[in-house]
């Protein structure tokens, strides 16, 4: 599935691309690029994961918590942990910060989201955890916070659907494009190469996995010249790559390859879109 998913994105960009390159060679003049205005904005949303989102965070970020085998790095010993450290679960909502360039032909639109997720943390509930190898010996590890964010970018296309400067508009778009989920454990766990058997230990850092990205949404704007602001919701279908940690991919049980990360979203943005060469023109002749 996530290959297909990842060919299916590809397709529809160079579909797309083809298209274009083949109506300007057809038919000289197939746009003026004197009516080409680009544009930037800025937008907040708030994200809400379904429930395969937030099963596999949870399973991901506490993995090792529940009876899991620890080991100091250079050190050969494995050690159980004495308690099950309580940490709280992730939720199921996040805010979403957002970055848009882009350019407007009429009403055709085409721009890049930028986006960025708020990290979210799930405190640790001390610094260290107790944990006894098989003879006996106890020994401690450090507990880190839990937290992960993820970060990436679409390609969009929109269309405004009531006029190119309409006072009130609807704008469908889709897009596609990549994101990367970061996660941060919450102590030294061992992990184990499936294939080699060799083992090793995480580290206090984020370890990362990318996925092709589907989004789909429509934005209700409302534009007061350059100026706009638009109220916009939609979905965005991802599929992660099983994580790897330390040169070994993370099993999850549940979780092994085409893991959800879809969520819907509900959002604020405010966009300044420029003039164009010939409104700058009509201009200087005022």
């Amino acid at each position: 599935m996530k290959t297909k998913i990842a060919s299916l994105c590809i397709a529809a960009v160079f579909s797309i691309l083809a298209l274009a390159s083949n109506s300007s060679a057809a038919e000289e003049g197939f746009y003026d690029k004197e009516h080409i205005r680009g544009f930037i904005a800025f937008g907040g949303d708030f994200r809400g994961m379904f429930d395969n989102f937030n099963r596999y965070v949870n399973s991901l970020a506490f993995k090792g918590i529940n009876g899991g085998t620890l080991k100091h790095r250079g050190d050969s010993t494995v050690y159980r942990l004495a308690t099950n450290p309580k940490y709280s679960k992730f939720n199921q909502y996040y805010p979403s910060l957002h970055f848009n360039i882009g350019a407007q032909y009429k009403q055709f639109l085409t721009w890049f989201d930028i986006n960025f997720a708020i990290t979210q943390i799930s405190e640790r509930p001390s610094n260290k955890t107790p944990a006894m190898d098989e003879n006996g010996k106890n020994s401690t590890f450090p507990l880190y916070d839990a937290r992960w964010f993820n970060y990436g970018v679409d390609w969009m296309f929109g269309w405004k659907t009531l006029g190119e400067n309409a006072f009130f508009n609807l704008i469908p778009a889709v897009g596609v494009g990549f994101n990367l989920l970061n996660v941060h454990f919450t102590s030294n766990y061992i992990v184990t190469s499936a294939e080699g058997g060799s083992s090793t230990s995480m580290r206090d850092r984020y370890y990362s996995t990318m996925a092709a990205t589907f989004n789909a949404e429509l934005e209700a704007r409302l534009q007061f010249e350059q100026f706009s602001v638009g109220l916009y919701g939609g979905y965005r279908a991802v599929r992660y790559n099983e994580l790897n940690v330390e040169g070994a991919n993370l099993d999850t049980e549940d979780f092994n390859t085409d893991n959800d990360g879809d969520t819907w979203f509900v959002g604020l943005r405010f966009a300044w879109t420029f003039l164009s060469p010939w409104e700058k023109k009509q201009q200087d002749k005022l």
